[in-house]
């Protein structure tokens, strides 16, 4: 079964915890403090495999979770960083954030690496914190979660050639003949629901990707019929080879066929009426596909398109394939591969946190419900979920901190007494004035 999109849940790492000990060496009187740092979480990394072509393993796995660093131990020993739980996506995956419906990855390239959710910092450990003033500090911080959201993937099959055109013009009998796939062929409308890959080996060693897209209505970029489910992997391929039922045999006009799809295509993405494109005359060995051809070539020329290259095939007696697959070819080769969005950079370094980038921002607001002050902020909050209320120095430290970003103040400002309660994130305490 061919799968093109799909919604998954990624999580990084939680940081591993910093612990708070000291050194018991004999002879060596207050040895001071040897808690070591906890180690950092595992990124959530999605890379290129070629040997993948759709998004299928996804819908039995949806939820994507790094593992967490290892606790920071005594001695001064770091816990170790978690490894990256990697990902394996086809070639051609945009990745989405489903929240934002930002992109943040294109994903183009066999061996392509990116960093869909970055694990947590690990917390530092008590050595971290011990200064003149106090030496032997009983404070630890905890990991720092690791990132985590909703992703939308989406599959744009990556081929070299697209052939496009109305339902039952012989698109996937020509893929069959030129190349060694098996598409489902039926005289009947919308035979192929999915797109259908081909390789179609050329004489010298050459080859090129072939893919048979399902078949077009008017309407399809708004999403009449197929609709997206179609459009959405024309955007990928290089050439458009439009296939046209020159024999009239479903009582159609070929040049309105043509001139229809045209415009869907443009309504969908003005970018694609600007890629190269060739006319393949398909039913040629039907009497009437010939007087059609004429009049198609003539109505080109009067409206401006007669420098359209035409290739009269019949996909069933095999009559002009050789010459179409030449062209075909050598078109690819002209053609540079790029993908329509700007490409993301290869794996992320991780980032070196230092003691500035907590203080970074410490904007904060204060909202009140009833009794209950309640305090948010990106620093103030992350400060809370690292530190260790169980212990008495980790307490002092963040009211310390609390005063100096001016929480303190700005609560008594709004009418913060005894006995009302603050909350900061999933932390809830008791305000008390000191004297």
């Amino acid at each position: 079964m061919f799968v093109d999109f799909a919604k998954v849940y990624v999580k990084g790492g939680d940081g591993g915890d910093g612990v708070a000990t000291f050194r018991r060496e004999l002879y060596v009187p207050e040895g001071g403090p040897s808690g070591g740092d906890g180690g950092p979480g595992g990124d959530v990394v999605f890379r290129v495999d070629e040997g993948l072509r759709t998004l299928m393993d996804f819908r039995y796995q949806r939820h994507f979770k790094a593992p967490r660093g290892e606790k920071g131990r005594n001695k001064s020993q770091h816990g170790a960083g978690a490894e990256d739980m990697i990902v394996r996506v086809p070639p051609g995956t945009i990745v989405i954030d489903d929240d934002t419906k930002e992109i943040i990855a294109d994903m183009t390239r066999h061996g392509q690496e990116v960093v869909i959710a970055k694990g947590g910092r690990g917390g530092r450990g008590n050595m971290r914190f011990a200064t003149a003033n106090n030496p032997a500090p009983h404070i630890a911080e905890k990991g720092e979660e690791g990132q985590e959201r909703w992703v939308v993937l989406e599959l744009k099959v990556m081929a070299d050639v697209g052939l496009v055109g109305f339902p039952s013009v012989g698109k996937s009998t020509l893929l069959s003949v030129v190349s060694a796939a098996q598409p489902k062929i039926g005289a009947y409308h919308f035979t192929t629901i999915t797109p259908n890959l081909g390789v179609v080996d050329v004489e010298e060693g050459r080859s090129f990707v072939l893919a048979d897209l399902p078949g077009l209505i008017e309407g399809a970029h708004e999403g009449v019929g197929l609709g997206h489910e179609f459009l959405r992997h024309v955007e990928r391929t290089r050439v458009i080879a439009h296939v046209v039922d020159m024999s009239g045999s479903e009582g159609r006009d070929p040049y309105e066929d043509w001139v229809a799809i045209n415009q869907e295509l443009k309504l969908y993405n003005a970018k694609l009426e600007e890629r190269p494109q060739i006319v393949v005359a398909n039913k040629m060995d039907v009497p009437e596909a010939e007087l059609f051809l004429e009049e198609f070539r003539a109505k080109l020329a009067e409206n401006g398109h007669g420098d359209m290259r035409i290739f009269p095939i019949s996909a069933a007696t095999r009559q002009g394939i050789r010459e179409l697959v030449f062209q075909l070819a050598e078109m690819v080769e002209s053609i540079p591969a790029a993908p329509l969005v700007e490409e993301t950079p290869e794996k992320e370094e991780r980032k070196v946190y230092t003691l500035e980038n907590d203080r970074a921002d410490e904007s904060f607001k204060i909202r009140r419900e009833n009794d209950v002050f309640i305090v948010e902020g990106e620093a103030i909050e992350r400060l809370a979920k690292r530190t260790k209320f169980e212990s008495h120095d980790a307490v002092q430290r963040f009211a310390t901190i609390m005063r100096r970003m001016g929480v303190d103040r700005e609560l008594r400002k709004r009418g913060a007494e005894d006995g009302h309660y603050v909350r900061i994130g999933d932390f809830e305490f008791e305000f008390v004035e000191h004297e």
